[in-house]
């Protein structure tokens, strides 16, 4: 009878039926899957409760900026008078001057509209003839056909169109009562923001209050100075847009100039859009030559932008890469559109500065006085 083989033998350092053991990058991957994905769900979550109560979220951020515009000269004159006074006259001159430049657009627009609806008229004749012409010989039966289309589907969707504008006057007073909480905010973040900060320090746990007021610290210096670098881009963009339409003649240089300096908040694609704008109004208006002189606009004041103003702005605040800046804008415009697309730079370079700030000074303590946090 033959003898039965011998059982193999397990190989050294594994015990008998044991699983093979798990490769150390798997386990690193593993580990960091379940982290990224318990941020994800917080980061979620909290996306989740402010869109819940985002018309506070935007108020409180306004309130934010005008505090980072407005405190400075506050602070001024309040080496000269009392506080109060001080910020009283800060936001009287503030709203006086906002008021002033809605004052003068809406006074250019009016003055300016039987001129302007003959000069789009004639503009608008002329580019269908442009298009008539080579290279393009399109026929004449397509704007007709154009136009007769616009005609029936604004007559089919009447109702449509009236409903849009009665909820386009529901979200206007939307607009006006977060224009009123923020000036709200921004009066006693301007008055006393320093005072408000410390006693939140205060309410946390001893151990944390150097970390958090370190934090704190990092986050507003970054805000505020991004808010005053964004804030001198579009100032000089729309400074440069309007002499610039002024000088060619275009209409509504000065509310074009404005909206430059509105969509100059947005980085990268906000100047591009405004300026587009301009570029159609010099079409319709003055032909296709100055339509190309305001598109060559575009290309200088992009370049200006990218290579001189921009850089100085993160220089004040936080290097940030370009991709970093583009995927920002992207994904706040995503995630909740135009006012995600402002808000997602001065975010991101937020978070990146308490990110680098934190590791320095981790066993800092209470006393960091009244510049220590927001705002």
């Amino acid at each position: 009878m033959s003898t039965p083989p011998d059982p193999p033998v397990p190989p050294p350092g594994r015990p008998c039926g044991a699983e093979p053991p798990v490769p150390r990058v798997l386990r690193t991957a593993a580990a960091y899957a379940w982290r990224i994905l318990a941020v994800g769900l917080v980061v979620r979550a909290a996306f989740s409760v402010l869109g819940d109560f985002h018309r506070i979220a935007v108020a409180v951020f306004l309130g934010l900026v005008v505090t980072a515009v407005l405190r400075p000269v506050a602070d001024l004159l309040a080496r000269a008078v009392p506080r109060p006074v001080a910020v009283a006259a800060t936001f009287v001159g503030g709203v006086i001057v906002v008021l002033g430049v809605l004052t003068l657009v809406g006074e250019t627009v009016a003055g300016r509209r039987t001129g302007l609806e003959r000069e789009f008229v004639s503009g608008v004749d002329r580019i269908e003839r442009h298009l008539e012409e080579p290279p393009f010989r399109i026929a004449p039966d397509v704007f007709e056909d154009v136009q007769s289309r616009i005609g029936q589907v604004l007559s089919s969707h009447r109702s449509t169109v009236i409903s849009t504008a009665l909820s386009g006057a529901s979200r206007l007073l939307d607009v006006l009562t977060v224009l009123a909480l923020a000036l709200f905010c921004a009066v006693f973040f301007t008055h006393s923001g320093d005072r408000q900060w410390r006693w939140v320090c205060a309410q946390l746990p001893a151990a944390a209050r150097g970390r958090v007021a370190v934090a704190g610290g990092a986050a507003w210096r970054t805000f505020t100075g991004y808010t005053h670098g964004i804030l001198l881009v579009a100032v000089t963009n729309a400074v440069l847009v309007g002499l610039a339409l002024f000088a060619l003649g275009v209409p509504l240089a000065v509310p074009l100039a404005l909206l430059e300096f509105f969509a100059a908040f947005v980085p990268l694609i906000g100047s591009p859009i405004a300026l587009a704008v301009a570029a159609v109004v010099a079409l319709a208006s003055k032909g296709p030559l100055i339509a190309l002189v305001v598109v060559a606009l575009i290309v200088v004041i992009g370049q200006i932008e990218g290579h001189v103003l921009h850089p100085l702005v993160m220089s004040w605040a936080v290097r940030l890469h370009p991709v970093v800046v583009a995927l920002s804008v992207v994904g706040g415009a995503v995630a909740a559109g135009v006012i995600g697309a402002v808000v997602a730079v001065p975010l991101v370079a937020v978070v990146w500065s308490v990110h680098r700030a934190l590791p320095r000074r981790p066993d800092a303590g209470e006393g960091l006085g009244a510049h220590a946090g927001a705002p």
